[in-house]
């Protein structure tokens, strides 16, 4: 991958992982502490009413998951951001040919070609 590549799928994760990471400031913010005080009208963390406690419930575990995926999707972003660092960026992990261009354009952070990962996928083998 020569310097123009790198510099171009640098930016390319960057804004995702800047996009990324306001996302989970705002998750965090209204989903995990505001979600009991908001659905409830109460503005302690403690509901009085069952229904209120089953929402307030599961508004956290909705956020949990969606923090926990969005975690994880900002681990594969620094992960690819360290692979180009190295020059290991762009060349799957499987076979050692290149991924092509226009699927690190759709998934900046993929360390596989599509035939491998599809391998992955189907036969569970890595």
């Amino acid at each position: 991958m020569n310097k123009k590549d790198k510099t171009y799928f640098r930016k390319i994760i960057l804004e995702k992982r800047d996009a990324l990471l306001e996302e989970l400031g705002l998750l965090k913010e209204t989903a995990v502490e505001e979600s009991s005080r908001e659905s409830s009208g109460n503005p302690s963390n403690y509901s009085y009413h069952m229904a209120d406690l089953g929402t307030d419930s599961q508004e956290r575990e909705k956020a949990y998951l969606f923090l926990t995926r969005e975690n994880k999707y900002l681990g594969y972003l620094n992960e690819a951001l360290e692979r180009l660092e190295r020059g290991e960026y762009g060349v799957c992990n499987m076979c050692g040919e290149p991924i092509p261009k226009k699927r690190l354009e759709a998934v900046p952070h993929a360390s596989m070609c599509v035939p491998c990962k599809t391998d992955v996928k189907e036969n569970g083998s890595k």
